[in-house]
């Protein structure tokens, strides 16, 4: 027998596994900060140079882990990391990641891997019985909600019976996952085929807001066929009223990477109600079901459709195809090569019991709930919007400040003391143009200390002057003001060199609402008069500027369409700026940031 040069005999294999899952067992149990950041030049002295042409001990290469790369991370796992929306995974679930990787299993065809094949379509089953789809729906697991949306989408595409086309339209709300739009630019889709909507005062997108687009787009020749609803968004944990928007006719596909799992408990059922009604839904197991990354999952009520959309079987893979009630999972989605995700679900389910994991869920929204309460009695902190699942949004108050960029700063100082203090971790973001501190509670090790504990802390620090992650990336945009950060605007729109100037008469519509242009606009003769469905909502003169909510990327070089018809009620002369001058404009001058994210404040929430 040839002896490879890469093969270990028994008693190493155990002697190598032993001494691994001690080091992780210890290097699980020991106390870190949520967060160590490291400069690239700090970890380049750390890890730069070739690799060895000879071998090196195991116990050296552990070592050299725990020295020089694992200090230097995340650590989900944390009691009082409650930012951006972390995973806490169970030790079961890595075990089962362990087989599958130990067995080098593939999971792409029944032919090669029947028992792990069986294994998923079983833990699939569970998540459809759980979700209310019927017992013929089909999904996969995939690598997270990012792969579940683009799937989604592209199924969707093929299924309304049109491969890339101009016309077709999808729709999401700007609390949407900036997934949604990276598929999009990945599926082909062309800047004016994603609509992205405003929602309302609670965040959520309400069905009239998506009626009134779908009737302009259909009245313009164009094809709506997919939404995309959030079932329990990033940004602020909001869930759509899913059950109002699967009436609307389109392909409802519901993500709910974040939040889907909490169907598990009386409480998130009633949050996710009509989530059964949804054509696709995107869960995400390593959220809120407590799995190793990577573990995401699509459900799709049309089993075949996701087939119809993928399967591609070339003359090499002949002896694989799928005959009679077999799946290969290779023929519904993406990756041809694939290792199986089912294992760790499957052990740590089998393991701790559903029931186990549905109090974790519980304890979840429970321990939100304290937060909210805290929050809201305590003169410290200003809610900013309405409490969902289980992220609440809120900031702190500083006596006598009301200026919103100052506000700003200081928020942004408290979150980045919290995190240079190693007590815990907040992340943050934007609601209608105001800055927000986000807590996110999805640790079934956290407890109601933990939560306490950061919250009085983020009550009493003093903000750090070199903050970092100041949120300048806009969830909702919130843009009118008037004074020097307006006069600013106008005047680098004017000295750029970006824009052109054109003349309209009386009663001339310079934007129509619903549609897609990009153009940003500065008033610099006449008025215009905004309106929605023929309601005034104000008139602007020289000076003033409108347009701005279209101009901008929201992500992928998507955006709003126009949220509102601009009419010119006199002669008028404009200076015109095309689609992207805008975004060019603030990344060169970033001081009138907050004048972009004045006007949201004012204008979004009429629309």
């Amino acid at each position: 027998m040839h002896d490879s040069p890469l093969q270990l005999d028994p008693e190493t294999m155990r002697a190598l596994g032993y001494r691994t899952v001690d080091a992780l067992v210890r290097w699980l149990d020991e106390e870190a900060p949520p967060l160590t950041r490291a400069t690239t030049e700090e970890m380049r002295g750390r890890l730069s140079g070739p690799p060895p042409d000879a071998p090196e001990s195991f116990e050296e290469i552990l070592a050299a882990l725990e020295r020089d790369v694992l200090p230097f991370r995340s650590r989900v796992q944390h009691p009082r990391f409650l930012a951006f929306v972390p995973g806490a995974a169970t030790w079961p679930g890595a075990l089962g990641d362990l087989i599958a990787s130990a067995c080098n299993v593939y999971a792409g065809s029944w032919m090669e891997s029947a028992g792990p094949s069986q294994l998923e379509l079983e833990v699939l089953g569970w998540f459809k019985q759980w979700l209310g789809l019927p017992a013929d729906a089909g999904g996969l697991l995939v690598t997270g909600g990012s792969s579940a949306n683009l799937t989604a989408l592209v199924c969707a595409r093929e299924a309304f019976g049109a491969r890339p086309r101009a016309d077709l339209v999808a729709y999401v709300s700007d609390q949407a996952h900036f997934s949604l739009a990276r598929a999009a630019r990945v599926a082909g889709f062309l800047p004016h085929q994603l609509r992205v909507l405003p929602v309302e005062d609670d965040l959520r997108l309400h069905p009239g807001t998506v009626r009134q687009a779908i009737e302009a787009d259909r009245g313009a020749g164009r094809l709506p066929f997919f939404l995309a609803a959030s079932g329990g968004a990033t940004n602020a944990g909001s869930v759509d009223p899913l059950d109002e928007l699967a009436d609307l006719g389109l392909w409802l596909h519901v993500d709910a990477a974040y939040g889907g799992f909490g169907v598990l408990t009386d409480r998130g059922r009633a949050e996710l109600a009509g989530i059964e009604r949804a054509d696709s839904i995107a869960l995400d197991p390593h959220k809120w079901l407590f799995q190793p990354y990577e573990c995401g999952c699509l459900l799709v009520r049309d089993a075949k459709a996701l087939r119809a959309a993928f399967e591609i079987v070339p003359d090499y893979l002949h002896e694989a195809r799928a005959v009679g009630d077999e799946v290969n999972f290779a023929d519904l989605g993406m990756q041809l090569t694939r290792t199986s995700r089912a294992f760790k679900l499957w052990v740590s389910l089998r393991y701790f019991g559903v029931d186990a994991f549905r109090a974790a869920i519980e304890r979840s929204l429970e321990l939100a709930d304290l937060a909210w309460e805290r929050i809201e009695a305590d003169d410290a902190f200003e809610p900013m919007a309405p409490p969902a699942l289980g992220i609440r949004c809120f900031r702190r108050r500083f006596p006598g400040v009301e200026d919103e960029d100052q506000l700003e700063l200081l928020n942004a100082g408290v979150v980045a003391a919290l995190e240079r203090s190693g007590i815990g971790l907040v992340s943050s973001t934007r609601l209608r143009g105001r800055y927000a501190i986000r807590l996110c509670v999805l640790n079934h090790t956290t407890t109601a200390d933990d939560i306490e504990r950061v919250l009085d802390f983020l009550a009493t620090a003093e903000p750090l002057a070199d903050a970092r992650g100041v949120a300048t990336y806009e969830r909702h945009p919130d843009l009118s003001a008037t004074g020097a950060g307006r006069r600013r605007l106008v005047d680098l729109a004017r000295e750029s060199a970006l824009g052109k100037e054109r003349l309209a008469d009386a009663g001339e519509t310079i934007v129509e609402r619903w549609d897609s242009s990009r153009d940003f606009y500065v008033v610099l003769d006449g008025t215009v008069e905004v309106q929605i469905n023929g309601d005034r909502l104000q008139e602007l003169g020289p000076g003033d500027v409108f347009g701005e909510l279209a101009a901008r990327e929201w992500a992928a070089a998507f955006g709003y369409p126009r949220l509102a018809t601009v009419v010119a009620t006199s002669p008028l002369r404009l200076l015109v700026l095309p689609g992207g001058a805008l975004d060019r404009l603030a990344e060169e001058f970033p001081e009138i940031e907050s004048e972009l994210h004045a006007l949201a404040r004012e204008r979004l929430p009429r629309h």
